[in-house]
C-alpha cells in the first residue's frame, strides 16, 4: 500500500499520482489512517500545485467509493442537479419534483446554509415535521414511490470527503477548485446517478464572482464528472442580484410554492429552472434534446403535476398530507415586518447581492456559528431587481425580522447595497455559458 508521506512527497514535486495512489489516500482520510497533518498538507499540495483532469478525476473517484455508493432498481434515469449557491437560490425545491413528475427519479442530497448563501435543507425545514435526516434505505423507499427525495448527507455517503471538507477552512484551501469539484461530485455521484446538470452562479452573490472563475469551475465539474462516467452539462447563472425576489428560509418557501401552485407564475426563477431541467431530462434520455426538454418541465409546472408531487414528497419524509393546499396557514411568518425605501429615484442599476445575504444572516436566517440555530421567519421579501425604477415611495424590499429594532438596525445596510442611477441599466443575462 501507498504510504501518505510517498504521495505528499510526489504532490510536491508536481509529479502526477497513480489511481491507486489517490484511491488509497482517499481510504485513508476516510478510515483515519492518515493524520490531520497529512490530510493538510495534502490539501495545501493540491492548492499550490494542482491536480491533471485524470488525478482529480481519481480523487473523486476515490473519495466517492470511500463510502456507500447507491444502487437503483427503477423504471427511468436518475438524475440530479447541483448549485454552487447564492442568493434567493430556491431552484432545487421546484426542480426535483418537476423532473420527477417527467418521470425521472431524483435522489437530491443538499446542505445547509453556507455563509452568506441559503441552504436547501434549511428552506425545506421551514415545513413544520418535514424531516431531512434519513437512511439511505428510507432515501431508496421514498424516491422509488414518490419519484424524488430531498435530503441531507448520510454519515456514509463519501466519508472521506467528509473529512477533508472539514479541514479544508482552517488550512485556508476552500478555494482550490479541483478540491472543490472533487466534494461536490463525490457526494453527488455516490447517489448512483446516471445524468447531472451543474448550476454554476457568477456575480456579487456567489462563491465564484468572476465569469472567468465561474467558468473554470463548471469546465472542471463537467470534465470531471464526464470521465467518472456521468452524462453532465453545467449553465453558468447570474448571481448579480437574488434569483427570486425572496431571501431567507420560510419566504423563499413561500416564492416555491407560488411558483408550484400557480400556472401564470413567471420569473428568473422559473426561467433558470426549466432551463436546468431540460438539460438533464435531455442528458437523461427522457427528452430528445434541452428545448423538447424544458417543454416538459413547462408542462409539469402548468398542469400541476409538479405541485402533486412536491406534496407526496414532504408527506413522505413527515410533513403535513395537506401542504400544498394550506401551504398560506402552514409556513412560519416573522411578528414583525418593514418597508424599506431609497432616499432618491432612479433605474437600480446593480446591488450588492452578498450584503443582502450577509442581513439574512444577521437577521437570523443563517449560521454566523455551526451551533447556531436559525430562525425560519426572517429574510426579506418583494426585492426589486437591476433595471426596475426605485423612488422614495415605492419600497426597494421588504424585511422580515423578530422585532423593530432588528429591522430597523439593518434597513441602512439594504439601503447601501442597491445603487442607483438616472440612465437604465441593461439587465444581467440569466445565463451566460452552457459547457458540456
Amino acid at each position: 500500500m501507498s504510504q501518505p508521506r510517498s504521495i505528499l512527497a510526489k504532490l510536491r514535486e508536481g509529479q502526477d499520482l497513480t489511481e491507486f495512489e489517490m484511491f488509497a489516500f482517499a481510504q485513508g482520510l476516510a478510515d483515519g489512517s492518515v493524520s490531520d497533518a497529512q490530510a493538510g498538507a495534502f490539501a495545501m499540495a493540491v492548492c499550490l500545485k494542482g491536480l491533471s483532469v485524470a488525478n482529480r478525476t481519481h480523487l473523486t473517484h476515490g473519495m466517492l467509493e470511500s463510502g456507500t455508493v447507491l444502487g437503483w432498481s427503477v423504471d427511468g434515469p436518475v438524475i440530479d442537479k447541483h448549485s454552487t449557491g447564492g442568493v434567493g437560490d430556491c431552484v432545487s425545491l421546484i426542480l426535483a419534483p418537476a423532473l420527477a413528475a417527467c418521470g425521472a427519479y431524483v435522489p437530491m442530497i443538499s446542505g445547509r446554509g453556507l455563509g452568506h448563501t441559503g441552504g436547501t435543507l434549511d428552506k425545506l425545514a421551514a415545513i413544520s415535521g418535514l424531516r431531512v435526516d434519513c437512511s439511505i434505505e428510507d432515501l431508496q423507499r421514498i424516491v422509488g414511490q414518490v419519484g424524488c427525495a430531498i435530503v441531507s448527507a448520510n454519515a456514509d455517503i463519501a466519508p472521506a470527503d467528509r473529512r477533508l471538507y472539514a479541514l479544508r477552512d482552517i488550512t485556508s484551501t476552500v478555494p482550490s477548485v479541483d478540491l472543490i469539484t472533487a466534494s461536490i461530485l463525490s457526494k453527488k455521484l455516490a447517489a448512483g446517478l446516471d445524468a447531472l446538470v451543474l448550476d454554476v452562479k457568477c456575480g456579487s452573490g456567489a462563491f465564484m464572482e468572476t465569469p472567468e472563475a465561474a467558468l473554470r469551475l463548471a469546465q472542471s465539474l463537467v470534465d470531471t464528472a464526464q470521465m467518472a462516467g456521468c452524462k453532465t452539462t453545467a449553465l453558468v447563472s447570474d448571481m448579480n442580484q437574488p434569483l427570486a425576489r425572496a431571501a431567507g428560509n420560510a419566504l423563499e418557501m413561500m416564492e416555491v410554492m407560488e411558483a408550484l401552485c400557480d400556472p401564470d407564475f413567471n420569473s428568473d426563477l422559473i426561467c433558470l429552472t426549466v432551463s436546468l431541467g431540460g438539460e438533464v431530462l435531455a442528458q437523461g434520455g427522457l427528452a430528445a434534446d434541452a428545448e423538447a426538454g424544458e417543454a416538459m418541465l413547462g408542462d409539469a409546472l402548468r398542469q400541476g403535476h409538479a405541485a402533486e408531487v412536491f406534496g407526496r414528497m414532504v408527506a413522505a419524509q413527515g410533513g403535513a398530507t395537506d401542504f400544498v393546499t394550506r401551504w398560506r396557514d402552514r409556513l412560519p411568518a416573522a411578528p414583525y415586518s418593514m418597508d424599506i425605501f431609497p432616499q432618491k429615484t432612479g433605474y437600480i442599476a446593480a446591488i450588492d447581492t452578498r450584503a443582502l445575504g450577509e442581513v439574512v444572516v444577521h437577521l437570523g436566517g443563517g449560521r454566523l456559528q455551526v451551533e447556531d440555530q436559525i430562525d425560519k421567519r426572517v429574510g426579506l421579501s418583494d426585492m426589486q431587481r437591476i433595471g426596475d425604477l426605485a423612488d422614495p415611495r415605492t419600497p426597494l424590499m421588504r424585511v422580515h425580522a423578530r422585532d423593530p429594532e432588528s429591522a430597523t438596525h439593518m434597513a441602512a445596510a439594504l439601503v447601501d447595497a442597491v445603487t442607483l442611477s438616472e440612465a437604465k441599466p441593461v439587465k444581467p443575462a440569466l445565463i451566460h455559458e452552457r459547457i458540456g
